[in-house]
């Protein structure tokens, strides 16, 4: 694969030639003329959704954090500093790594997009430290010291560090499914664990800040499943079985590995987060993101925590769980049927 020309005015690629990559743009920006659609609505719910880390009140968080049990702080610390390293590893991935071979403008305009909510959460992360942690180091610096930590951080990178090193047109696609897991597995057992502290009336400003975040992710896992989906009818010849082996086994390890993960930072010892919960739960989010790209289930789970879902809910004008005050929280709604 050639990364695409940042200008290439003897392009004559018509509306309908664009290719997700491989194409041949222009290098304009030519959005009066898409071809897919689905990029475009995404790309205004994105806008539609922006936040900033400022509206989150933490003041409470401040005494929460003093007044945790030493397993709860722990879980905190790690679960943070998981989500800190994912977000950054995004932001650079994205622009560096991904949008450089994809040729349609429309979705150019959503990887930059995402790319800079990747950042504003690193902001939000950075609030969140702030606010709990008397020598932030010891958070940002985790990922040094705690080998559980690295080896998930490793085994996440590994697929994207293959595209930059060798990028071809199945490493990309490999990408995709990657980010899809990563938007879609990889952080939910860290966002369980917050929301299970803010059902117990603890850590409520941490909680909205991440209510905010997965707004956002659940934006970026419809980004790469539906450009995953778009292949499908594409490019059906970059499906092959061995791809899909591949695709399953990428999912397997991914599951493996976040189960791992919530069960090592919460010690069986948080009330509504049990092991046998935690492994369900996460097999469930697996097999709905593979039924989402035309995959089997691998595992054929009920959602054992349904709760969550509710407490991660956006609605214009919805009573703020945590307060019970009515709060216009949401700028956009997360309605996909144009997706």
């Amino acid at each position: 694969m050639n990364r695409k020309k940042i200008y290439n005015p003897q392009s004559t690629e018509h509306v309908n030639e664009r290719k997700i990559f491989g194409g041949n743009p222009t290098g304009i920006f030519e959005l009066n003329n898409i071809k897919y659609q689905w990029a475009y609505n995404l790309w205004e719910m994105m806008l539609n959704n922006t936040w900033f880390p400022k509206e989150v009140d933490m003041t409470r968080d401040v005494n929460d954090y003093k007044n945790l049990s030493s397993i709860e702080k722990e879980a905190y610390d790690k679960a943070l500093a998981q989500l800190i390293f994912m977000d950054s590893l995004q932001t650079n991935n994205l622009i560096d790594n991904v949008n450089p071979y994809v040729t349609a403008p429309e979705i150019n305009l959503i990887l930059v997009r995402q790319s800079f909510e990747e950042a504003l959460h690193s902001q939000s992360y950075a609030v969140m430290v702030d606010t709990i942690s008397n020598n932030s180091d010891e958070i940002y610096e985790l990922w040094r010291r705690d080998m559980k930590l690295k080896q998930k951080n490793d085994a996440i990178a590994a697929v994207f560090i293959e595209l930059a090193e060798n990028p071809s047109e199945r490493n990309f696609l490999k990408a995709c499914f990657a980010n899809q897991i990563l938007e879609g597995i990889y952080f939910y057992s860290g966002f369980a664990y917050l929301y299970t502290l803010a059902r117990s009336g603890k850590m409520l400003g941490s909680a909205q800040m991440i209510r905010f975040i997965q707004r956002d992710e659940v934006t970026h896992l419809t980004l790469f499943q539906n450009i995953i989906n778009t292949l499908r009818r594409e490019r059906a010849d970059l499906f092959t079985e061995d791809l899909k082996d591949e695709v399953y086994a990428m999912f397997e390890e991914a599951v493996e590995l976040e189960v791992q993960w919530g069960q090592y930072i919460t010690q069986g010892q948080i009330l509504g987060l049990t092991d046998d919960i935690l492994e369900q739960y996460i097999k469930y989010l697996a097999d709905d993101r593979l039924t989402s790209v035309g995959f089997e289930k691998l595992y054929n789970v009920e959602h054992p925590i349904k709760w969550v879902d509710d407490f991660a809910k956006f609605n214009d004008q919805k009573t703020n769980f945590f307060e019970g005050t009515v709060a216009n929280y949401s700028k956009g709604s997360l309605d996909f049927d144009d997706f």
